[in-house]
């Protein structure tokens, strides 16, 4: 009796050399790029999948370098591109990951941060997949890295030239808000119609006295597009103008890519009478004392005690490490919110 192994066989009466009758068939969804592990090998207790460096392919990097190409030769466009699946849930940093998948090299330097700091959920599992992926080295210092990937700040250390800036940004239209329509927004964009974010900053003013727009505040990119600039707080705003180092933009969800290359003009907007400003605070940090930085509320007990301290968690160790403290750095220490620095 013939059996479908046998018809499908070039010689039915034999079975196929090298394939044993017991073995699985191999997947065709497989992810795996290299050949099966020697005898050596079997037995270790361990299996690691064998994906693609930096887990995706290649054509998919070629894919996302033409795209990130194209956007940089046109700042603030926001370049379309087939959004791959990744291993975490979009709108949590794909268009992020798939940018710095596309670029990272074996002799690169990987910086992450969530909130600006390094220790967060989300900036951790980026920073451990990009380890196991593409063996790349780690850092939580600003000037030590060439590629930092960032969710909603921009380090305070200034940046330096040849460091590339990776945005996670979850919605790349500006005037999406605005208007619903996709093909709407296109024309506004090509036409560079833009009255319609105007009178939405007019209309904050009339209501109450200035713009309210803390985070996300639009920017108008070498005089010419209108860019959401991730929900970066506006305070960062201004170190992006004319930034010495590169800066992409990656949104998974909606598919989209943009740039901005170095010394680029980003110029916020405001009217003559009501010109752009950033937050300001009444207090430092408590635990450094830097009165430049962005700062964040921290309640630190039941009974409504608060402080205020640096987002960047780098930058604020690194000024208490040079002798720098905050009025409530022995409180902090005390309650195990922080570990003291010694300089």
């Amino acid at each position: 009796m013939m059996t479908a192994q046998t018809i499908l066989s070039p010689h039915p009466e034999e079975p196929r050399s090298g394939v044993s009758k017991d073995a699985p068939a191999r997947s065709e969804t497989s992810f795996e790029t290299k050949p099966p592990a020697s005898p050596q090998d079997e037995g270790c207790g361990e299996t690691k999948p064998a994906y693609n460096y930096a887990y995706l392919d290649e054509q998919t990097k070629r894919m996302i370098r033409r795209a990130l190409l194209k956007a940089v030769a046109v700042p603030g466009y926001q370049v379309p591109f087939g959004s791959r699946e990744m291993p975490l849930a979009r709108g949590w940093g794909t268009g992020g990951i798939q940018i710095t998948a596309a670029i990272i090299g074996p002799d690169d330097t990987l910086k992450v941060i969530d909130q600006g700091a390094d220790d967060t959920t989300n900036a951790v599992s980026i920073r451990r997949f990009f380890q196991q992926t593409a063996a790349v080295k780690t850092t939580e210092a600003t000037d030590e890295a060439t590629i930092i990937q960032t969710r909603h700040r921009i380090p305070e250390a200034p940046l330096n030239p040849g460091q590339i800036m990776v945005y996670q940004v979850p919605m790349p239209e500006p005037l999406r808000k605005l208007e619903p329509r996709e093909a709407e927004t296109r024309k506004m964009h090509a036409w560079a119609e833009y009255g319609l974010m105007q009178v939405k900053l007019y209309e904050n003013i009339a209501r109450f006295g200035e713009v309210t727009t803390t985070y996300d505040y639009p920017v108008l990119v070498n005089g010419r597009y209108i860019m959401a600039p991730s929900p970066i707080p506006k305070f960062d705003n201004p170190k992006m103008h004319m930034s010495p180092s590169l800066q992409l933009f990656g949104a998974g969800r909606e598919k989209r890519i943009y740039a901005l290359p170095p010394h680029t003009s980003v110029k916020s907007l405001d009217f003559d009478d009501h010109p752009f400003r950033i937050q300001s605070w009444t207090e430092p940090c408590g635990l450094c004392g830097a009165g430049d930085s962005y700062l964040d509320e921290v309640i630190t007990d039941d009974h409504g005690g608060r402080m205020f301290v640096c987002s960047d968690s780098h930058h604020c160790e690194t000024r208490r490490g040079q002798g720098h403290r905050g009025a409530m750095l022995a409180d902090a220490s005390a309650l195990h919110l922080v570990e003291e620095t010694k300089p």
